[in-house]
């Protein structure tokens, strides 16, 4: 393939990444919107949804588990600007190579779920979290619809990587 048709198909694959990752942020955020302002789940407390599932109003001020946590908003500028510097490399990663669909998902996945979280940060103080997930008295952490997207987006990445066509694909001299 020439070098102008790589041009076009890696353009072709970072917009159909970054409408994933558009829509991922979309759905996320309305979501969020949704529950804080007009479902109020803050007032609510812990709603039981099921026997497994219980949905509460989280602000976790870390990354994932509460790793990190950042108590100032200068913390949680930080912990955006590496989402951004992340998700920008995601883009220029999109952009130049050849990926298969799955790849292509999977980083568009992880591209609006980190986007969607350095926003919340931004705008509240650290990430809105809403689903817990429990059995037997254990508490899986509480998570949100950009925390699926980024740990479905690195699943597909892995999944994507160990595919035998793109393995000996990538191992060509």
């Amino acid at each position: 393939m020439s070098d102008h048709a790589d041009a076009n198909w890696g353009a072709r694959q970072a917009k159909t990444g970054l409408w994933i990752a558009l829509a991922i942020l979309i759905v996320d955020q309305v979501h969020k919107w949704w529950m804080i302002e007009v479902y109020e789940i803050a007032e609510k407390g812990r709603v039981v949804v099921a026997p497994f599932l219980n949905l509460v109003y989280v602000i976790n001020r870390g990354i994932s588990y509460g790793l990190f946590t950042q108590g100032d908003q200068t913390g949680q500028y930080m912990l955006s600007g590496f989402a951004l510097i992340v998700s920008g490399a995601l883009v220029a990663w999109l952009w130049r190579g050849r990926h298969s669909a799955i790849a292509v998902a999977a980083i568009g996945l992880i591209i609006g779920g980190a986007i969607a979280n350095a926003i919340d940060r931004l705008h509240l103080g650290g990430v809105a979290d809403f689903f817990d997930f429990h059995i037997n008295g254990f508490h899986w952490y509480v998570f949100n619809i950009a925390d699926v997207a980024i740990v479905a987006g690195v699943v597909g990445l892995m999944y994507d990587s160990f595919v035998p066509s793109r393995v000996r694909a990538a191992n060509r001299p």
